[in-house]
């Protein structure tokens, strides 16, 4: 995957938001991360959680890019409704929604709960 505009984030970023949202405490806590790691890995995540969030972002956009994730295998009928949704996109007969937007729209209704 490529670094691109943040409107035009592929589908599977979904893992980069759940991240995004995660709890003050877990910034602070490595203790299960820990327990399954070497020394260096804890060292390298305690450095990175001490970061400014903007340098924490960059730094798990850069690590996520380093993955090759595997193409989904989705069945025939999800593979048909795909294909639907990207023709009703490009026919205008739905409007697209910036990710800023959906951003938003999360972030409020978690603050929320």
């Amino acid at each position: 995957m490529t670094s691109g505009t943040a409107s035009h984030r592929p589908a599977f970023v979904e893992p980069r938001i759940a991240l995004a949202f995660r709890s003050p405490v877990a910034a602070t806590t490595t203790t299960a991360y820990a327990s399954w790691v070497t020394s260096t890995a804890k060292k390298i995540l305690d450095e990175a959680l001490a970061l400014p969030d903007d340098e924490r972002a960059a730094l798990m956009e850069a690590l996520s890019d380093s993955f090759d994730p595997e193409p989904a295998q989705l069945s025939p009928e999800w593979k048909a409704e795909v294909q639907s949704r990207i023709a009703q996109v490009e026919r205008g007969e739905v409007e697209t929604v910036p990710w800023e937007q959906v951003e938003a729209r999360i972030r409020q209704t978690l603050d929320r709960k």
